[in-house]
């Protein structure tokens, strides 16, 4: 995941980038929509453990696939093992720790301040270095470093939304598995058919803008999820699930674009290290919230509240994405 823009950018020249981000985001989007849908189906008349079963030939697949990726050359740096226990060792605290928040305080409190101390190691060791491990010297590029936490909010509060979904189609209005995908479905489908489109434009117009406006987007598409009386009817769900869906494609493919031009071609490896640390921290966040909220407030009310929650970090998305206008 982390390398996949990377090569990209080694493949397809600088005015095309943009386009080739968002037939990269159509391929994540259309397996993100199938992913639900084959899901239900399978759980319609198997157990859940085929749901892993399905992985194997899916991962000989993509095994075979690597064949044809372009053999770009690497540096040849030396790796610092000292620097890679420390990286690992701290995001494995923090990310267990927060796992542990809800069900045990003093161990996860301890984890999360390992974390922060091992982190804090990390970065005096790396500092001094020309090329460091956690890429510190892209980091104070101020249009890649707005980029960075942008994205680390989106993510944030789409698996706020994401979550919440399942738990109020069926617990709240009591649909079966299959009719819960169908009703998701229209996310993910929306983003494949805007993310080649989005690419194309922020080939020519501002990517700040472009995220400004998804931002927004995802924020009206996710309050008005949670503040709509879908008990009379769910269909004007779909409406709001295909706003949400332009979003996401309108703030991630010119946000990704926008990381990774923002460093040098060089450093491609470390900014998409760097843009899957803040998806997956954002993930990570995102579920974190999540699993407080319904440790907090009823079944029935958990789902809105962490929409609502979503929509604010989305439109936080979008309004940091106006510090970079003149990009």
């Amino acid at each position: 995941m982390a390398l996949g823009i990377a090569l990209l950018r080694a493949i397809v020249p600088q005015d095309r980038f943009g386009a080739a981000i968002g037939w990269n985001a159509l391929a994540v989007a259309l397996s993100s929509a199938a992913g639900p849908a084959i899901g239900a189906a399978i759980l319609a008349g198997a157990s859940w453990p085929w749901l892993f079963a399905l992985n194997l030939p899916l991962g000989a697949m993509v095994l075979l696939a690597t064949r044809a990726l372009p053999d770009v050359k690497g540096t040849a740096r030396a790796l610092d093992k000292i620097s890679v226990a420390l990286n690992a060792a701290a995001f494995a605290s923090l990310v267990v720790g927060m796992e542990l928040l809800t069900s045990h305080s003093v161990p996860a409190a301890l984890l999360i301040g390992a974390a922060a101390i091992t982190l804090a190691a990390l970065v005096r060791r790396e500092l001094p270095k020309e090329v460091p491990l956690i890429p510190l010297d892209l980091l104070r590029t101020p249009s890649f470093r707005t980029s960075v936490v942008a994205s680390f909010c989106c993510f944030a509060g789409i698996t706020l939304g994401l979550l919440a979904l399942p738990f109020y189609l069926q617990h709240n209005l009591g649909l079966d598995p299959l009719m819960t995908a169908f009703y998701m479905a229209p996310w993910p489908l929306t983003v494949a058919i805007a993310a080649p489109l989005v690419g194309r434009l922020a080939d020519r117009v501002s990517t700040a803008w472009l995220c400004v406006v998804g931002g927004a987007c995802l924020a009206v598409g996710l309050s008005a999820t949670a503040m709509w009386d879908l008990q009379q009817s769910v269909r004007p769900l779909m409406i709001f699930t295909v706003l949400c869906g332009l979003g996401f494609g309108l703030f991630q493919v010119p946000n990704n674009r926008n990381m990774f031009l923002a460093a040098p071609s060089a450093r491609s490896g470390a900014a998409g290290g760097m843009q899957a640390t803040a998806r997956l921290a954002g993930q990570t966040v995102g579920g974190v919230v999540m699993t407080l909220i319904f440790a907090l407030f009823p079944v029935d009310t958990a789902p809105m509240l962490a929409l609502g929650i979503g929509a604010t970090l989305t439109l936080a998305a979008g309004v940091l994405s106006a510090l970079r206008v003149d990009t």
